[in-house]
């Protein structure tokens, strides 16, 4: 079943790895959604580090995967392949994806698709999957946050750390997070940060531990890797979780087990992308019943810095290597 279509499309191609400027229009197929998959007429999408990390040549897309960058989008439902479920023609969606979210249309799981919340906008919603099933995974699936404990965000200005301070924040969490300015830390407290620490000034181990009594905080969201592994154990309370999403400041890192085993840590790592359509799935379940009512509510919203036209993927990206922004950018097909 299908809409009417056209047979080729604009998407932006990844010329060869490099800076932002080898990502160029192109004209593709539009492609075919399989058995339980949709194909959306993109709106808008999403920008994610991982995709700068594609455009260099250090995350190649997994295994059938297309090789069009974008892992978020939201549109209109416009073809289904056989088997679908949950989906139909012209349905609103926002929709995590393996690859292909730089283009006018995209394939996407139809388990992976989602309902845009009432009161937003494509923009919006283009701004959400990466990151909210991110931290969902996360932070209350593997790191077991609850009300009442305490959690750290580092990099509380970027797309994951706006959407972990508010689901932190909204299910009665202590929130603290780092950022590395003066105006990145106004905003993470306003988003529902109790502290914010920024890193050029302070230590977070020294905050964190003197705003819990010495106790330390129960989880730990980070990105950045490198010598903030072994910073990150001592900051953790007895129990503690870390959960590490990424290594923008290194892979490698020399720790201390001796507190990891006297304070009964669990470190944990995890990538999302290459993860199976079921395993999503669940994620999108738990979102729907669970966050979705409170971003109707209010409660909780994407961050929007900037958006640009499809076309102008490569000045997107030098803006997100610029690390100037505040929340999420957003391609608009």
């Amino acid at each position: 079943m299908s809409h009417a279509v056209p047979t080729t499309m604009t998407a932006i191609e990844i010329r060869e790895p490099g800076g932002p400027d080898v990502l160029v229009p192109a004209s593709r197929p539009v492609p075919e959604p399989g058995a339980g998959e949709v194909l959306i007429r993109v709106a808008a999408a999403g920008i994610n580090r991982p995709d700068v990390l594609q455009r260099t040549g250090g995350y190649p897309p997994p295994p059938g995967a297309s090789d069009i960058p974008g892992l978020e989008i939201a549109g209109e439902v416009v073809s289904l392949g056989d088997a679908v479920k949950g989906c139909k023609l012209g349905d609103q969606v926002m929709a995590l994806v393996a690859g292909g979210g730089y283009a006018e249309y995209c394939v996407a799981p139809a388990a992976q698709c989602l309902p845009i919340p009432k009161g937003l906008d494509m923009i919006q919603a283009a701004a959400m999957p990466e990151t909210f099933f991110t931290v969902w995974t996360n932070v209350f699936d593997r790191g077991r946050l609850k009300a009442g404990e305490s959690f750290l965000v580092h990099g509380g200005s970027s797309g994951i750390g706006t959407t972990a301070i508010q689901l932190a924040h909204a299910f009665g969490a202590r929130v603290f997070t780092t950022a590395g300015s003066a105006e990145k830390c106004a905003a993470c407290e306003k988003l529902g940060a109790e502290r914010a620490i920024n890193y050029r000034d302070e230590d977070f181990v020294t905050v964190v531990r003197d705003a819990t009594e010495g106790a330390g905080v129960d989880v730990i969201l980070d990105m950045v890797g490198g010598d903030y592994i072994a910073r990150n154990i001592k900051a953790l309370a007895p129990e503690g979780r870390l959960c590490q999403i990424a290594f923008l400041g290194g892979s490698k890192a020399e720790i201390d087990f001796l507190p990891v085993m006297l304070k009964r840590l669990s470190l944990s790592g995890s990538t999302l992308r290459p993860r199976p359509v079921a395993f999503k799935a669940e994620i999108a379940r738990s979102l729907a019943e669970k966050v979705w009512p409170l971003v109707e509510k209010g409660q909780v919203k994407p961050v929007i810095f900037k958006t640009l036209p499809l076309a102008e993927a490569a000045a997107a990206h030098h803006l997100m290597e610029s690390s100037a922004h505040i929340g999420k950018i957003v391609l608009q097909a």
